[in-house]
């Protein structure tokens, strides 16, 4: 037996709700090959837009001392008069257009999509016969999930949804009578009524989840799953707050689902201390990186704003559309891929600066695609005089200006079939320049002169001049004045091997 055939018979056969039989799961290739996603934090905390996240408004607006409850006091009044529950009315969603929001992923380059289908704040984002507390009953009136489904397959991006119900649980204080939460009338919402949770990690201290919860969490993944077929689940943290055999039953159904409907099918999650071991999904690390190569696959997810409020938060600046290209190719290098978030305002409009940046990535990947979409990490990830700090989730903030840490001197690496890709994190020879100036890649100085069939400049026509050196591969580049260079922000040598 073949290791190909191996692997398929590896990958086709049924999966029990156990731990040895879900680490069958292989990672799908397309999901290898995609490297860049985006989804949106769209939901009822859209209304009041106060961060720093704004997702974790509902949480903070009933919690005397954050900035949050002081804002809410201020502008609605006590949250023991005006519960959350109260901006479903404005979360009117007006100007929702899946369409729009479809196309601009797509102009963006993004390969995968798809929204929050519910937050912490137990507003479910589709049609749903479990709760009324959802997007099509209340607020908008519309299938949220199911618009932006149909809209975004019809595009031939992956479609994804992301759910963070698993800390519903100890995200309202419903054990304080004062509060609305605590009306057994809107434990649809805010969750059922029991004692009090200390939040002081992934793993809460208080009474656990009972059966009703825990299959009311179950369930809803399931509804979301036979109505609109995702082929990408992400999950933030809390499923350790969970019995564990809901999490095992719930892989086993999702992935035995990808089989029977022919869907190559993954989750990502935010690391076995928040619930699931290493080996049956793909590890994801918030606002993070690897400080260098990886063995295993592993995502990102970051945020288009500029401080982690991840929904839209009215005094949120964007970062630069430079740090957001330099991430992404230093992501890939290193094995990884990443997944942008945007947060929509509550009329369902998407900032004009985040489209903006959003639209200047898809410009950056319609040159550069080639050295992103379907390639591999290569035996290195890159080389430059950027030293890193430790890597792992929580670890992206890169200082400089807001243009992040790297130099047009830090180069990092990709490979695809009998090419190689040095991507320059900026233009690497001086402005005003006049003649051809030489570039080195220290690190393809271990390739075979005999190998090297051409050197190309993506996005400029022609071959560039070169020379294998003791000290690495030199390379004669052009020199383009700013608005003549074949793009902006990073600058991809392909070298072609045979």
């Amino acid at each position: 037996m073949t290791m190909e055939s191996r692997e398929k018979n590896r990958s086709s056969s049924s999966f029990k709700p156990s731990w040895r039989s879900l680490e069958k799961k292989l990672t799908p290739t397309w999901f290898k090959d995609a490297k860049f996603g985006i989804y949106t934090h769209w939901g009822v905390y859209s209304v009041p837009a106060c961060g720093p996240n704004g997702t974790w408004y509902p949480h903070n607006m009933y919690r005397e001392g954050t900035p949050q409850y002081e804002h809410h006091v201020e502008t609605y009044g006590p949250p023991e008069e005006f519960g959350y529950k109260e901006f479903i009315p404005d979360f009117t969603g007006e100007k929702f257009d899946a369409e729009e929001w479809a196309e601009l992923f797509d102009e963006a380059g993004a390969e995968f999509a798809g929204p929050v289908a519910e937050h912490h704040d137990g507003f479910s984002m589709w049609d749903s016969e479990l709760t009324k507390w959802n997007a099509a009953r209340m607020g908008p009136g519309r299938d949220v999930v199911g618009e932006l489904s149909r809209a975004i397959k019809e595009r031939g991006m992956k479609f994804m949804t992301a759910f963070h119900h698993a800390a519903n649980w100890w995200f309202f204080p419903v054990w304080e009578e004062k509060f609305d939460c605590s009306d057994p009338a809107y434990s649809g919402l805010y969750g059922p009524r029991h004692e009090k949770v200390e939040r002081t990690g992934p793993h809460p201290t208080g009474p656990k989840p009972g059966e009703e919860y825990l299959d009311n969490w179950l369930e809803k993944l399931k509804e979301v799953v036979e109505g609109y077929d995702p082929d990408m689940i992400w999950f933030d943290f809390a499923i350790g707050l969970l019995q564990e055999r809901y999490p095992k039953e719930f892989l086993a159904y999702y992935y035995n689902k990808g089989l029977e409907r022919e869907r190559d099918v993954v989750i990502t999650h935010k690391g076995h201390a928040a619930g699931l071991p290493p080996s049956v999904e793909v590890l994801d690390l918030e606002l993070g990186k690897m400080a260098d190569l990886t063995y295993h696959y592993w995502i990102t997810d970051s945020s288009v704003d500029d401080q982690g409020a991840w929904s839209y938060v009215e005094e949120a600046g964007f970062k630069s559309t430079k740090r957001l290209v330099t991430n992404l190719v230093d992501r890939v290098s290193k094995n990884g891929s990443l997944l942008l978030n945007v947060g929509p305002r509550a009329d369902g409009t998407i900032p004009e600066e985040a489209q903006q940046r959003m639209r200047e990535m898809g410009d950056w990947l319609e040159v550069n695609g080639e050295a992103i979409y379907g390639t591999r990490a290569w035996t290195l990830p890159g080389e430059g005089p950027t030293e890193e700090e430790e890597g792992g989730a929580f670890s992206e903030v890169e200082g400089g200006e807001g243009e992040g840490l790297y130099t047009a001197e830090d180069v990092r690496f990709t490979a695809k079939e009998e090419a190689l890709y040095a991507i320059f994190l900026g233009w690497p020879i001086p402005d005003g320049a006049e003649e051809e100036e030489e570039v080195k890649v220290e690190s393809f100085k271990r390739l075979y002169e005999r190998e090297i069939e051409s050197i190309e400049l993506l996005g400029v026509p022609g071959q560039l001049d070169w020379e294998m050196k003791e000290d690495g591969l030199s390379i004669q580049l052009p020199p383009l004045k700013p608005e003549e260079r074949p793009c902006k922000h990073a600058y991809t040598v392909k070298v072609t091997t045979g």
